[in-house]
């Protein structure tokens, strides 16, 4: 079922992407094959730790099936590897092409969620570390 904004927004937009968990997964590839040879030092790690959070989708997706997560990643990985752009088939496991199935994700919806994602994260960090400094302030010595 789509949301109304995700039907107001596909309307606007005649962008979209191959689903099922495959863009997160070219991203992924792309991060940690070009992206992350263009940086240094702690910023690799920090690409890759966006790369590997890409993968919350896909895993998500396998989990809510009732598919084995680790299984599903493997096999999704080891297609990608392979210059397959393939999604995880949430029916019987393994792989499908989104394509050919007709699974698309929006651009715009997408776009959004890897904008705000880390705005968000790195937010809900800072206030993690303003409670724990407030902890620590009332502590008597």
């Amino acid at each position: 079922m789509w949301t109304l904004v995700e039907c107001r927004s596909s309307v606007n937009v005649i962008y979209f992407l191959q689903g099922a968990g495959a863009f997160e997964l070219a991203a992924r590839k792309h991060l940690i094959n070009e992206v992350k040879k263009t940086v240094k030092g702690r910023a690799q790690l920090g690409v890759e730790a966006f790369a590997d959070a890409l993968l919350v989708v896909p895993k998500t997706l396998a989990e809510n099936s009732g598919l084995d997560t680790q299984d599903e990643i493997v096999t999704l990985t080891g297609e990608h590897n392979r210059d397959n752009i393939v999604g995880i088939n949430l029916q019987t496991g393994g792989t499908l092409d989104p394509q050919t199935e007709g699974i698309f994700d929006n651009y715009s919806v997408k776009r959004q969620l890897l904008n705000s994602g880390p705005v968000i994260a790195s937010q809900l960090l800072l206030v993690d570390e303003v409670i724990r400094a407030g902890r620590n302030m009332r502590k008597p010595n």
